[in-house]
């Protein structure tokens, strides 16, 4: 393992920013509590892209290039009708009556399937740990329960080609310790769960507090990575790995504060993002604007 490159900052003096993506030479970044999507380019160039009441969390786009934002609070998923306009927010869909706890995460494929994890739970240090489900949302808005059993499901990434008849969807479950995979068809089924890379044994479920203490890992945002791997923040230690399947920790890149999602871009593909933080607590980060966008090189 190597972690030789200079950490940088890209932007700082935020509220929490979380769900990076790289699209069109620019990193597009929710922060929760303003309330704003960012895109970044080079230098100090940000400009937000959306502002909308509720807290935007993960982001996609469908084959005609609107983007989808998760409304986290009130379960929706809403659909940026106008590029131009950073107020042009309308419902894709409302999801609200198959969440377990919040909205999370998103991924949409490139047929406009989108994903969204959920937390199950309030998320507190004495809170027990109950499963949550993941949603998937056609591209026509209609959605579904597509897994359930799921231990806080966070980041996903779709392993293989578009047009694979069958592919990997692969989800971080931050309170399991572990990553879990499904066969993904082109219909957006999920199928065939099971274990992608375990850090370590079952973890308790008595509460979040025994369940992070017992973690070798807290996989958090995640990315692809070369060969068929994955980047992982990893919540509890202020880095960033690159994980293979069955678990093996190829990379790290330690950041020195902690690190809840991570993106690959860059010109080249050759810059990891983290988005960075002192804690992820919503009580300690709500008023605060010390969270930051980190960038080191792979």
């Amino acid at each position: 393992m190597t972690n030789e490159s200079a950490v940088t900052t890209v932007v700082d003096g935020r509220a929490f920013l979380e769900c990076p993506r790289w699209r069109d030479g620019r990193l597009w970044v929710s922060d929760l509590y303003a309330h704003e999507v960012l895109s970044i380019g080079s230098g100090d160039d940000a400009r937000v892209e959306l502002s909308i009441d509720d807290q935007p969390s993960g982001l996609g786009w469908l084959p005609d290039g609107r983007m989808l934002i998760v409304s986290m609070v009130d379960g929706k998923i809403l659909v940026r009708e106008n590029a131009d306009d950073p107020a042009s927010a309308a419902v894709h869909a409302d999801v609200s009556a198959l969440a377990t706890g919040k909205l999370n995460d998103m991924t949409v494929d490139e047929q406009g399937h989108a994903f969204i994890s959920t937390f199950g739970f309030e998320f507190r240090s004495r809170s027990y740990v109950e499963s949550a489900v993941l949603i998937h949302v056609a591209p026509d808005g209609t959605a579904e329960v597509a897994a359930n059993d799921l231990l806080f499901p966070n980041g996903s990434v779709i392993l293989g080609m578009p047009d694979d008849e069958v592919r990997t969807f692969v989800v971080a479950e931050s309170m399991g310790n572990r990553l879990t995979a499904f066969d993904l068809d082109q219909a957006g089924k999920l199928t065939g769960r099971r274990v992608w890379a375990a850090f370590g044994p079952e973890v308790p479920r008595s509460s979040v507090r025994d369940a992070m203490a017992a973690s070798q890992v807290a996989p958090d945002g995640i990315c692809l990575g070369d060969d068929g791997t994955i980047w992982v923040a990893d919540a509890l230690h202020q880095r960033v790995i690159r994980v293979a399947e069955g678990g093996e920790i190829l990379d790290e890149k330690r950041f020195g504060t902690g690190v809840f999602a991570c993106a690959v871009g860059g010109a080249n593909g050759d810059v990891l993002y983290g988005c960075a933080a002192p804690s992820s607590s919503e009580h300690q980060r709500r008023d605060t604007r010390d969270a930051s966008l980190l960038a080191v090189s792979i």
